[in-house]
């Protein structure tokens, strides 16, 4: 890729409404679970985004070899899926993909009867699978790995001939994706056990329902930072509602610090200034580390200082988010830095800002979408734009709404 888009906007108030995408966390979920319970029901409001095609294009195929691309999600889906489906299977990805690593997954699944190899190098994509009935038991995992390898084994725990407890190790993070999945599974009939950091799944047979996915809260926080910068009039944000399973539903309450205040209306939101002014901001995205790039940007545009905890996981996203805002933030003129493992911080140190600005995205659509609304403080180029297609896909159009 080598597009850009120049972005130029003066806005001294907003008036928009905005349909957003169906949540991608949720709809990959219920695709798994759709296919475990031999639904007949189509999934209403499915979210159209990259990583959500490759799954439905995988579990539509009658190949047995998937190329998933820079989907995370669905390669660490289709590992525990295709671990349990009988057949012989290959799972790959883009270079990028190739260098996440999956051995925790792996090993997990291999200690539970699976039989996956390494094709390339050991620990990373690509797979090979040869999926047959698993055995089940008790495993034990750090709990700061990565929510989608636990969901992923909690999807097929049910399928496992003893069933399947996962003893959680040490502080649990993103905590709201592992209660999603456990939340989507009850849906589908499948009861999960979680206490004192122990999940336990007992053999069990998922029930086929209608579903509908909810909007992306994630997709939100990209207007509660527009909000927040122009500080003048409103936005509508249809399909959301108060009583969701995501964890990233949280940023409507994060955002009454930066100026923004949320109304609940029948069929979405309405995001309104509130005129707040803080002086420093700190928090702990332990259990939200998608909306850390929103956040970061929106606290070096209004100027707040701020250290912000729990970003480990950044380190292996779509890229190393860490060093990514570190090198763009540094264009604007915002000298960022890191205290420690997991921590990031700015604490209004400042350099010379580029005098043509021109942001990076490393193929990770959250760093074009984060950064996007630096148009409105000053003229701004979003290099490969079209990234946002992994989450986000009519995110420029409706970017280009603000006048």
């Amino acid at each position: 890729m080598s597009s850009s888009k120049e972005l130029n906007i003066k806005a001294d108030q907003l008036a928009v409404r905005i349909d957003l995408p169906a949540s991608k966390s949720i709809s990959n979920r219920a695709l798994i679970l759709d296919a475990l319970s031999y639904s007949p029901y189509d999934i209403e409001n499915l979210s159209d985004c990259d990583d959500t095609k490759v799954l439905v294009n995988a579990l539509d195929s009658n190949d047995t070899t998937f190329d998933v691309g820079a989907a995370g999600t669905s390669m660490r889906f289709l590992t525990a899926f295709l671990s349990k489906t009988v057949g012989e299977w290959i799972i790959t990805g883009s270079e990028r993909m190739k260098q996440r690593p999956i051995k925790l997954l792996v090993d997990s699944l291999n200690n539970l009867g699976a039989n996956i190899e390494y094709i390339e190098k050991e620990g990373f994509p690509p797979l090979r699978i040869f999926g047959s009935a698993l055995t089940g038991g008790k495993i034990h995992l750090s709990g700061n790995v990565s929510s989608q390898y636990l969901s992923a084994l909690m999807m097929i725990g049910p399928f496992m001939q003893k069933g399947l407890k996962i003893m959680l190790e040490g502080e649990v993070i993103s905590m709201p994706y592992i209660n999603m999945t456990r939340q989507m599974m009850l849906e589908y009939g499948v009861k999960v056990g979680f206490e004192d950091n122990v999940v336990t799944i007992e053999p069990q047979d998922y029930q086929p329902i209608p579903y509908r996915v909810e909007s992306d809260w994630s997709a939100a926080s990209y207007w509660y930072e527009i909000m927040s910068l122009v500080g003048k009039g409103g936005v509508y944000l249809g399909g959301l509602s108060e009583d969701s399973y995501q964890g990233d539903s949280i940023v409507a309450d994060m955002f009454i610090d930066l100026g923004v205040n949320t109304a609940y209306l029948s069929d979405g939101i309405l995001l309104t200034p509130n005129n707040k002014v803080i002086e420093r901001l700190e928090y702990d995205f332990a259990n939200q580390p998608d909306l850390a790039q929103t956040f970061v940007v929106t606290c070096c545009l209004k100027e707040i200082p701020f250290e912000f905890s729990g970003l480990q996981s950044l380190k292996i996203k779509e890229t190393d988010r860490i060093a990514a805002l570190i090198n763009e933030l540094r264009k604007l003129g915002y000298v960022l830095n890191e205290p420690g493992e997991g921590l990031l911080a700015w604490e209004d140190e400042r350099c010379e800002p580029d005098e043509k600005l021109s942001i990076a995205t490393y193929d990770d659509h959250r760093m074009a979408m984060a950064f996007a609304p630096v148009a409105l403080v000053r003229p701004v180029t979003i290099e490969n734009p079209e990234v946002v297609s992994k989450s986000y896909p009519g995110f420029w159009e409706d970017f280009g709404k603000i006048k």
